[in-house]
């Protein structure tokens, strides 16, 4: 089996070295077993012919027969087009070419019948079809009723004669000789179980279906295997974990009680509670804990994460909490460090600009087992930073460290594993965690602290700006603070400092007697450093910046986010600024200001943030709009080079495909079954490049 599908895509008939080496090149198609898991991106309904009376502009591609009435050249030389009349026993519909226009001229031939297959257009008040593909009617293409395959290509491709329709052709001729060799890959009760089509079937039915039907069991089929196979692979990693790694046992709770009785400052949410519980029950079992702690901005997860850290403490080893930013990790370690001084622990910063004599006396602390909690930035990673004893490693919005980088922080420690919580504000939704974090335990905190009023999000046009301006008058009056942030987009630096000095200016012209303080990447970050302190401080009330304050600073005082040209933002991204306001008691606003001019999606992205304030429904949505390659960097995992399932709306799927890889290795961890043979063999034949997220994370 292997060798033929390993066969180079050269040797297939019709393709030859040059080809081949194109095919390589631009669409990273190598062996037949890569063209055969080329899948199309669409099909064309060519299953029905409609009458040109039924045609209309909402019509997505429709196929047409019919003679040629008469064809033109119209327009001046440098603007030729062709226009043909195609006519059936109902009605009249113009045909146009501006490109090509004389080549398919020579081709035409009044008075004879055609198949035409292309998308109806409204132009004025009459119907075209612009470019449509037009062939002579003959009793195959009339009588022949299927679903056309439309493949991705490029320019360069199709200037070679690799169209679709050149790739559909490779494929019917390797299809010939392939389906009797594809061997299946699930067992017969899985199939049965979940009515799923034979891999064979599949194959064709993907390539060139009959109808709807079959393509559905078709596409349903290959999904369910693909997301199968990822789920079969994340929980082998995380049962060789379990098996391998022993965690150091947790079981004295007395530092978390006299906390919890003495200096706790508020009550905790039911959802913190509960966190806390299942992290509780993972650091005495014995096994070396991995878990995903995901909750809203402002959620209450630094705490949560404390109370983790007395549990280590308390067990004679040592803490430590990296976060990706000086600033965030500044800011977590002036959060935690009222908490450790109460409780008599020592805790400390090292960050890049610790001064060298500081990073002494912390390594030497550090070593001897006196300092009890160490937060810091990438600096944690360095090999002079040895602890004593490493008991829980925590890492906060751990998508922006690279894979190698998390690894560092697991291996401080000589035979011994730390106990690892993963933390993010950062919502991820149900599907992307299933996928990309399938081999962690994962922990939700759903819901926000008591007294903490919901944001008003609203959407104002440019035209609103002095309204907008009154309603920061007031606020500002009233003692609050206020964001105002401008996009960054990377590809015009140039622009965007210019967009942001003329926001400033406009702000300054706007507020003269406000102090006002501006935060741009290109400043030193001591500069950056000082603006911030003093919007802290409260000594500035308008703080105009670019995304740097996406993650971080808490200024409970700022109680208004004005996002500019919001229709150039992600909506994580939005998400995330909102999440900078409403971090006291008072009411907060979030306004976003946009240009009338909107596309389709930048309309949803601002009526979700609108409409709910809830982080995950975000996610999900941004899912959809995005795709998952984008959303957390995930293009680094490996885990989501999916070739045909889509997370954003292939969730159910996945969900069964998770569970029955779950009952399959529950009763089999080893598969060594019979009847679980052929999935050991695919597990062996993957390709070895998933990264192992639990050994790293």
């Amino acid at each position: 089996m292997n060798n033929f599908f390993d066969t180079k895509i050269e040797f297939l008939k019709g393709v030859g070295p040059t080809k081949g080496t194109l095919l390589n090149k631009e669409l990273n198609i190598f062996t037949y077993g890569d063209l055969i898991q080329y899948y199309p991106f669409r099909y064309e309904d060519r299953t029905k012919f409609h009458k040109i009376a039924e045609a209309n502009g909402s019509m997505p591609y429709i196929q047409l027969k019919g003679k040629l009435r008469h064809y033109e050249m119209l327009g001046s030389p440098r603007k030729r087009r062709l226009v043909a009349h195609l006519v059936d026993d109902t009605g009249e519909i113009e045909l146009v070419w501006f490109q090509g226009a004389q080549w398919v001229l020579k081709k035409l031939q009044p008075g004879v019948e055609y198949v035409v297959f292309g998308k109806p257009n409204l132009f004025g008040s009459k119907l075209n079809i612009a470019h449509p593909e037009i062939e002579l009617a003959t009793k195959q293409n009339v009588e022949t009723s299927y679903l056309q395959p439309v493949y991705s290509t490029t320019e360069t491709l199709k200037r070679k004669y690799i169209d679709s329709k050149g790739i559909s052709k490779m494929l019917r001729t390797l299809l010939a000789e392939a389906l009797k060799r594809l061997k299946e890959t699930l067992p017969v009760a899985l199939q049965q179980q979940y009515t799923l089509m034979s891999k064979p079937a599949a194959i064709s039915n993907i390539h060139f279906p009959e109808n709807q039907e079959l393509l559905f069991k078709a596409q349903f089929r290959l999904k369910f295997e693909e997301l199968f196979y990822v789920q079969i692979r994340l929980l082998k990693l995380k049962i060789a974990r379990i098996d391998k790694f022993r965690g150091i046992v947790f079981n004295n709770a007395d530092l978390l009680n006299r906390f919890y009785n003495e200096h706790l400052p508020f009550d905790l949410t039911n959802a913190q509670k509960k966190v806390i519980k299942e992290i509780y029950a993972d650091l005495r079992s014995g096994k070396q804990m991995n878990r995903l702690l995901q909750g809203d901005v402002g959620s209450g997860k630094t705490i949560v994460a404390f109370i983790c850290m007395l549990i280590a403490i308390g067990c004679d080893t040592q803490a430590a909490l990296m976060a990706p930013t000086e600033i965030l990790a500044t800011q977590h370690y002036h959060g935690l460090k009222d908490f450790a001084d109460k409780m008599g622990l020592r805790i400390a910063l090292l960050t890049g600009s610790t001064k060298k004599s500081e990073r002494r006396i912390i390594h030497d602390y550090l070593k001897s087992g006196e300092l009890h909690i160490l937060v810091g930035t990438h600096a944690l990673l360095e090999e002079v930073v040895q602890f004593k004893r490493l008991g829980l490693a925590i890492v906060d919005e751990q998508h922006r460290f690279g894979v190698a980088q998390r690894s560092r922080l697991w291996q401080k420690n000589e035979g011994l594993f730390p106990h690892v919580l993963v933390m993010t504000a950062t919502p991820i939704p149900r599907t992307l965690a299933m996928t990309l974090y399938g081999d962690l335990d994962i922990s939700t905190i759903d819901e926000l602290p008591a007294g903490r009023k919901p944001i008003m999000t609203v959407h104002r046009y440019d035209a609103n700006r002095l309204k907008v301006n009154s309603f920061i008058k007031e606020q500002i009056e009233l003692g609050r603070q206020v964001y105002v942030v401008y996009p960054l987009i990377e590809e015009s630096e140039k622009l965007d400092l210019k967009d942001l000095m003329d926001g400033y200016e406009s702000v300054a012209r706007a507020f003269p007697d406000v102090p006002l303080s501006i935060v741009h990447g290109k400043m030193k970050p001591d500069a950056k450093e000082y603006e911030m302190q003093r919007f802290v401080k409260g000594e500035t009330k308008i703080m105009v910046a670019t995304t740097v304050i996406e993650v971080g600073v808490n200024v409970p005082n700022a109680s208004v986010m004005i996002i500019e040209n919001a229709e150039r933002f992600g909506l994580a991204q939005l998400h995330q600024l909102r999440g900078r306001v409403g971090r006291g008691a008072d009411q907060s606003y979030c306004i976003l200001i946009s240009d009338y001019k909107l596309s389709k999606e930048a309309r949803i992205r601002i009526d979700t943030m609108v409409r709910t304030n809830n982080g995950f429904e975000i996610a999900d949505t941004d899912l959809q709009l995005r795709g998952p390659g984008d959303l957390m960097g995930t293009q680094q995992s490996g885990v989501l080079d999916l070739l045909i399932a889509d997370l954003g709306r292939d969730g159910k799927i996945l969900q069964a495909a998770r569970g029955a890889a779950q009952d399959i290795l529950d009763k089999d961890p080893n598969l060594n079954s019979p009847e679980n043979q052929n999935i050991k063999i695919q597990v062996a034949s993957m390709k070895k490049t998933a990264i192992n997220w639990s050994r790293i994370s």
